[in-house]
């Protein structure tokens, strides 16, 4: 069988995304007729059809053969295309990887480090975030991320890595722990400290302390835990952050581990065509060495059984 060349598909690809050999052209720097041409010599190799255009017509239509590649190539050919110009254009490899602000500072240093060992001479680009992670792997800005949240998407495959409590965190000086039944009604009036609007944390906090019809609102937002903490160091008010933010050495602070508010997972994704990659796969497995057990609670049988790996 004769290869496929990448030329081929790509000009396939833009023909079915712009409707038409023109605009395909245009995008590609073709001529029209050479738009035409690769699409019909892909036909060739595939041995069916894959557009319908009639003599003059302005736009195509695809075949069901036609839509049935196109969607097997969108978005991951962009998004390839776009890893691609990156590559050729950088000189050292990289690895780039976005989390959130507190998982990179607290947790990753023990996995960088296991890391580096094997890859010295890798850059570890890290995007300290909690929002638009999948946006970002799909546009190939990023080649992991580390989330708190489940996408559902297949462009960006996600395993489960594990689970952490949460933490209520306040000045010391206030006195004895609220029981957590009572932490809403605790919390009225005090000045509430948390994370930037659309992160998964602030999310769950705002939902926890406004039962019972109360509105509870931030006093102070910032974009990460270490940020959070240090102001309920200072006193400025109470929060809600990871269990693992909070050591034994911190002496102006009190913690609650909050076991009535469900748990929070914690993800493994990259792009699709990157997951069988050795760099991702041994970042993966450190992951799992030095965060599952010692910081995370393992998956349980259900969760791989009906939650997403």
């Amino acid at each position: 069988m004769a290869e496929i060349s990448l030329t081929l598909i790509q000009t396939f690809y833009q023909v079915a995304r712009h409707g038409s050999f023109s605009g395909a052209a245009r995008e590609l720097n073709l001529s029209y007729q050479s738009a035409a041409n690769h699409v019909r010599r892909l036909e060739q190799i595939l041995k069916g059809k894959l557009i319908d255009s009639e003599q003059g017509a302005k736009r195509i239509s695809l075949t069901p053969r036609g839509r049935a590649l196109y969607s097997l190539l969108h978005p991951e050919l962009d998004i390839m295309l776009e890893r691609l110009t990156k590559l050729i254009e950088s000189q050292r490899s990289s690895l780039r990887v976005g989390m959130p602000q507190a998982i990179f500072f607290y947790l990753f240093p023990r996995v960088l480090s296991r890391f580096r060992e094997i890859f010295p001479e890798m850059e570890f680009a890290v995007s300290e975030r909690d929002t638009v992670l999948a946006e970002l792997v799909k546009n190939g800005s990023l080649d992991i991320c580390i989330s708190e949240r489940y996408f559902g998407d297949p462009v960006v495959p996600q395993r489960l890595l594990g689970s952490y409590r949460l933490s209520l965190v306040y000045p010391r000086g206030w006195g004895a722990p609220p029981e957590q039944r009572d932490i809403p009604t605790w919390a009225d009036g005090k000045p509430f400290i948390t994370y930037e609007p659309g992160q998964t944390l602030r999310n769950l906090s705002v939902d926890f302390l406004n039962r019972d019809d109360r509105i509870i609102q931030p006093a102070i937002s910032t974009s990460g835990s270490s940020s959070v903490k240090r102001c309920v160091e200072e006193g400025l008010g109470f929060s809600i952050i990871p269990s693992w933010c909070v050591s034994p050495e911190d002496e102006t602070i009190t913690a609650v581990k909050l076991t009535s508010l469900p748990e929070v997972r914690v993800y493994f994704g990259s792009a699709g065509f990157l997951q069988k990659h050795p760099t991702v796969q041994q970042l993966f497995e450190d992951c799992r060495r030095e965060l599952v057990g010692p910081i995370l609670d393992p998956p349980r049988a259900g969760d791989y059984a009906n939650g997403p790996l």
